[in-house]
């Protein structure tokens, strides 16, 4: 099948608002919330099969045609083989059909029997149970049938077309609809953040709030800029919600990963898919506040808050700082986003918690970030980092960091880019990175990374109203409230050299001489009100 070339538009779209704006067509057919499934799904369709139909003609041209019907020949390329049913062509050609939806849950059901890694990735009977009207269904299908997946003009690689899509839906309904406790979506900025700081170039990587499975993709591309192999990072997660889990399985199938995200969907407080894991990096967005999680005699015995008291019933976000605490390797380190009354609340128990965490000696990192980075929510967040150990690191050329723990204020920085959304350049990232690592690296460490231009800090030193190590007696002083703000103190405003004296003078004339043009100002106006018959 001869592949279409990218649709140029004329109006300067890219492709993915062109489908947003056909997707839109949808209204009235599906919930607005359903677009991303619907149209991902198919986006995943016409890649796989655009893949498949290269790798067929190159099987041809290479005088292998014997071969075409051979699952093995497109398996050892990573390439889905898609019996003629589950193909894009076969699709497309019966798109003004009263039964397309019928035949695109088939073709997707064939690809999952004819393929084990895509088992439980794709919707079952989804498109059929949604009732979507047929003309609206073809019109999605025609636009996506204009886009070609692995044309460079799509501007990305071809693994990263349908995360791309998916992200960029995700933020859109995250900024049209709104999304409570920012778990639906989090800023590419951030997770970027996240991997640049824990650097997860080889070991296990677990979210147990995977979502679409965003903190996986960025952990890959995170090794693939640094030259790593996608080999060397090991998969796990959990989703409680049953189209997402799906949707992340196939985002770590088209790019060739295999991911643990467990037999099914599960709460992960109550059906913990991974028991026995210890990960050697862990990234998540817990959903913020979590409300009425447990029940008040449930997992009050859990072994995973043993040596705690049991996180209270009315907010989450400590029993997912513990869940993730007990899931890591003696070497490993957590990241993750929290609201910041996280770092200060002492509701239910909360401040105790955090105390013994502090006293335990569990607290990396802790940074404040700017305002308005998330469409889903304006609740302030900040970024947690804990360890199971601060003792020197040989294998990842950590120093002892026993007894400290870096707080970094970062609200001021970040671009707006748009009227209210602000995010993190890439600069702003680098800033925060090396300051945590050339804090966290041994002497030597830092110098190789250095030397290698991998950081541009030759040494670690606080920057007031920045960053600001603190010690144990420290935040024992601050009543154990982990807020930046409290520690980096103000920055230091640039002395000009003008002496105080001379200031005040300049500042005083300035002042009267804006009285005086003031006085004068009044007198015209009131003369011209006269003029006109309206005076006293």
């Amino acid at each position: 099948m001869a592949k279409s070339p990218a649709k140029k538009n004329t109006k300067g779209k890219g492709f993915e608002e062109t489908l947003w704006d056909t997707a839109n067509q949808l209204r009235g057919s599906v919930e607005s919330s359903e677009y991303k499934h619907v149209v991902l799904s198919l986006v995943f369709l016409k890649f796989i099969s655009d893949k498949f139909e290269a790798k067929r003609s190159q099987l041809i041209k290479n005088g292998q045609e014997a071969f075409v019907d051979m699952d093995v020949f497109y398996q050892q390329d990573n390439v889905f083989f898609l019996p003629q049913v589950s193909r894009w062509s076969y699709v497309q050609e019966r798109a003004k059909q009263d039964d397309i939806a019928v035949i695109i849950d088939t073709a997707l059901s064939t690809i999952e029997k004819s393929n084990a890694s895509l088992t439980g990735a794709l919707p079952d009977n989804y498109f059929s149970r949604q009732g979507l009207e047929p003309k609206r269904l073809a019109s999605l299908i025609d636009s996506i049938e204009n886009i070609n997946t692995l044309a460079t003009e799509c501007g990305v690689g071809e693994e990263d077309l349908v995360g791309r899509v998916y992200e960029y839906f995700l933020g859109r309904f995250a900024a049209s609809e709104g999304k409570g406790g920012g778990e639906f979506y989090t800023p590419k900025s951030v997770v970027t953040l996240l991997a640049e700081m824990l650097e997860p170039y080889q070991g296990k990587v677990y979210d147990p709030c995977c979502g679409s499975g965003g903190m996986f993709v960025q952990s890959l591309k995170f090794v693939e800029s640094h030259q790593g192999k996608s080999k060397d990072i090991a998969i796990y997660g959990q989703e409680l919600t049953s189209t997402t889990y799906k949707l992340a399985k196939m985002n770590l199938a088209v790019r060739g990963l295999t991911g643990n995200l467990g037999e099914r969907p599960a709460d992960t407080f109550f059906a913990d898919q991974h028991p026995d894991l210890k990960a050697d990096f862990i990234m998540a967005n817990p959903p913020f506040n979590l409300k009425d999680w447990r029940n008040e005699a449930e997992l009050t015995s859990d072994p995973r808050f043993a040596g705690f008291r049991t996180p209270p019933t009315g907010n989450a976000n400590y029993a997912w700082i513990l869940h993730m605490l007990s899931k890591l390797s003696e070497d490993g380190v957590a990241g993750f986003v929290l609201a910041n009354g996280s770092m200060s609340s002492n509701t239910s128990g909360e401040g105790e918690i955090r105390q013994k965490l502090i006293e335990d000696d569990r607290i990396e990192c802790m940074i404040a970030l700017p305002g308005q980075l998330f469409f889903t929510t304006q609740i302030p967040v900040c970024l947690w980092f804990i360890s199971k150990s601060k003792h020197a690191s040989a294998k990842y050329g950590y120093r002892d960091r026993q007894g400290e723990t870096l707080f970094i204020d970062a609200r001021n920085l970040g671009t707006m880019i748009s009227r209210t959304q602000k995010e993190l350049t890439a600069e702003d990232i680098a800033t925060i990175a090396d300051t945590f690592h050339a804090w966290r690296s041994s002497e030597s460490e830092l110098k190789r990374r250095v030397d290698k231009k991998e950081i541009g800090i030759e040494q670690y030193q606080d920057r007031a109203g920045f960053c600001k190590v603190a010690s144990l007696d420290d935040i024992k002083a601050n009543d154990f409230v982990l807020t930046p703000g409290r520690y980096v103190g103000a920055a230091e405003v640039e002395d000009d050299g003008v002496a105080f004296e001379t200031k005040m003078q300049e500042l005083t004339q300035t002042l009267y001489r804006q009285m005086d043009e003031a006085a004068e100002l009044d007198k015209a106006i009131r003369k011209n009100m006269e003029a006109l018959g309206y005076g006293e």
